[in-house]
């Protein structure tokens, strides 16, 4: 969206410009500061620039314009005085035109009293006989204060239906929160929600009108509507939620959409459903971009991290957009990339997200045994957590859990009054099953959806824990020494549940074909997202010069100095009768790494004994399976 503000010296373009510019959150230029050395040396003389000098500076505007736009749009200060000057600057098809207007002795006094500038008020006269009067675009006495002019333009704005550059459909949190970050960064957007008689009415336009404060938001209650004031090629975001639900949208979209238009999928969908989309919609001549978003509510409103994948020339087409509105990491570049092909972006969100039960599993995990096995309150639980958060340690999932901890409700800590029965919305599962298909190891964080799904059946447990007289036991060792156990521990069980989620990841995207960027992805995953934290700024950095985690010589002096912690604090835990599910799995994840000779041989010689399945011996160079007759060589074993 091009606003140009138009007029001749004292008519106000600067003041409406900036205005505009805070409304919409469009950048604001002033023409004059784009002029050369040489026009600015010439007006400051008081000698009126010809349009051999105004052309080449008109021509360099109009490419900034060009760019402007494809950067998501900007409001512009410009005398454009003649009508060939505004050709000139027309250098894309929808601009919104405001020419001020005003009587000559208000125009004078504004000039007497402006200072510092190198325009003198006696160019006023040779700019009113320069104007031409345009006889399009909207004209504005500034006789009215800067509000009302204000008010003014954005009234012409909806009545003139200047189209919407993208479109949202699903008015959940998260769609809501998407559509108010997009307008705010000056992106024109149009929402709809479906209607359901007595439960979802008037969602969208009930929406837009609570938010009159953001004039770049309409709402439709009619699809028809909502696709028509969608610019082409149509950009729509779905914000609804997976599965049959997002095959229906998309069937009931594509009788109105073109070749060409661009459909995103932001919600969590399985990959392998976004394969399939992706394949079918671009036979259509739809691109399709599965994109993850992460962040929840308030990321998705200031700043979300976004995975897209899929049709990567949409992706490009719509990055200006998302580049607006994505978190910033610490160089301040926004935390997206294109991920990969196909439902690519899906798959990295659904990683993120299992990573995140990882981290949040062992965050419950070690407040417990602050709480029940030191005898911690909340409170200094919570004291400690802020303590590692300024000693490397730092998170968001820490953050928010030491907010938890310290709140009360009433003289109670409201941690303890809510019911211990976790749930769980599907990609954890999705990870484990793809984890499982590829036959790649999942344990720590399998055993994160394990323990939600053990902490489901509330009245079993309490009934099992007065039939087994189960009790947390408390720790009789020295605090001091075990809080310094736990801090390692715990950031050791950190390390295993990142590099079980990347290398889940490396070996997809190798059997794939994808050429997933880990390091971007670390990167779009610093800010924004659930699972930003220092770790993954580290991240961020080791992948580009180490291929895994575990092999990285940084890494793994913390994984040898901390491992023994690690082992200490699970199996003082498990003495104890604490359930430690995430990291007793992710210690024994680390040992089944780096552990050389391994039971396993006894496994393979089991499933041949009794299956015939074959087995490689070591000294066979070629490797070939073999089977062993067990119980002839049994007997010959005897008979020697």
């Amino acid at each position: 969206m091009i606003f140009i503000v138009t007029g001749v010296s004292g008519s106000g373009k600067t003041t409406i410009g900036t205005l505009l510019s805070e409304k919409t959150h469009l950048p604001f230029f002033d023409a004059d500061d784009f002029h050369p050395g040489k026009n600015v040396e010439k007006m400051s003389q008081g000698i009126p620039l010809s349009d051999h000098d105004r052309i080449p500076w008109l021509e360099h505007l109009a490419e900034k314009i060009q760019d402007w736009e494809r950067g998501g749009g900007a409001v512009l200060a410009c005398s454009a005085l003649k009508e060939s000057y505004r050709q000139i600057l027309q250098s894309i098809p929808e601009i919104y035109w405001i020419h001020l207007q005003g009587e000559r002795l208000i125009l004078e006094e504004r000039l007497k009293k402006r200072k510092n500038h190198y325009m003198p008020p006696g160019l006023l006269d040779s700019q009113l006989e320069t104007w031409e009067q345009p006889a399009y675009g909207l004209h504005l006495d500034i006789n009215n204060s800067p509000e009302e002019m204000a008010k003014i333009i954005f009234d012409y704005m909806h009545t003139t239906q200047a189209p919407s550059h993208i479109g949202i459909i699903g008015m959940g949190v998260m769609g809501k929160s998407l559509a108010l970050n997009f307008v705010e960064k000056g992106i024109p957007v149009a929402v709809y929600n479906r209607h359901v008689p007595g439960k979802e009415e008037h969602v969208a336009s009930d929406f837009a009108s609570s938010n009159k404060g953001f004039p770049l938001l309409k709402g439709f209650d009619k699809l028809d509507d909502f696709l028509a004031d969608i610019k082409s090629p149509k950009k729509i975001l779905l914000m609804i939620p997976a599965g049959k639900s997002i095959d229906q949208q998309i069937d009931q979209l594509l009788p109105f959409l073109k070749e060409g238009d661009i459909l995103i999928d932001g919600g969590n969908s399985f990959y392998e459903d976004s394969n399939k989309r992706v394949q079918e919609l671009t036979e259509k001549g739809i691109a399709f971009l599965p994109m993850g978003v992460s962040g929840g509510e308030e990321g998705a409103r200031k700043g979300p991290s976004l995975m897209p994948g899929g049709h990567q020339k949409a992706y490009k087409m719509l990055h200006p957009y998302f580049q607006k509105i994505a978190a910033k990491d610490a160089q301040g570049k926004a935390c997206v990339t294109y991920v990969g092909p196909d439902g690519a972006g899906h798959f990295v969100k659904m990683v993120h997200n299992s990573i995140e039960y990882a981290e949040m599993q062992v965050i419950a995990e070690t407040v417990h045994l602050l709480r029940f096995g030191l005898k911690l309150s909340p409170q200094d639980a919570a004291k400690v957590l802020k303590g590692w958060l300024s000693s490397g340690l730092r998170s968001f999932l820490l953050e928010i859990t030491i907010d938890i901890l310290e709140t009360k409700e009433n003289d109670e800590f409201l941690l303890d009054l809510i019911l211990d029965q976790a749930k769980q919305k599907g990609t954890g599962t999705w990870s484990i099953s793809t984890a499982l298909k590829f036959q790649i190891p999942y344990s720590a964080l399998f055993e994160a959806v394990t323990a939600r799904q053990l902490s489901a059946n509330k009245s079993d447990r309490t009934r099992f824990a007065k039939l087994y007289n189960h009790r947390f036991g408390a720790f009789a060792e020295d605090k001091v020494l075990l809080l310094d156990h736990l801090k390692n521990a715990y950031a050791l069980s950190r390390i295993i549940n990142h590099e079980t989620g990347f290398h889940l990841m490396q070996e997809v995207s190798k059997a794939l074909d994808w050429e997933l960027n880990f390091s971007e992805i670390a990167r779009v995953w610093t800010n924004g997202c659930i699972i930003r934290s220092s770790l993954m700024e580290e991240l961020a950095t080791l992948f580009k010069n180490s291929p895994s985690i575990i092999e990285d010589r940084a890494m793994m002096g913390k994984i040898k100095e901390w491992k023994p912690d690690l082992a200490y604090m699970v199996g003082l835990g498990l003495q104890h009768d604490f359930p430690l599910p995430s990291m007793s799995a992710g210690l024994n994840y680390l040992l089944g790494r780096i552990t050389e000779n391994s039971s396993a041989n006894l496994i393979q010689a089991q499933r041949d004994y009794f299956g015939a399945h074959t087995y490689i011996r070591k000294d066979d160079p070629q490797e070939l399976p073999v089977h062993t007759d067990w119980l002839s060589l049994k007997n010959k074993s005897r008979t020697i």
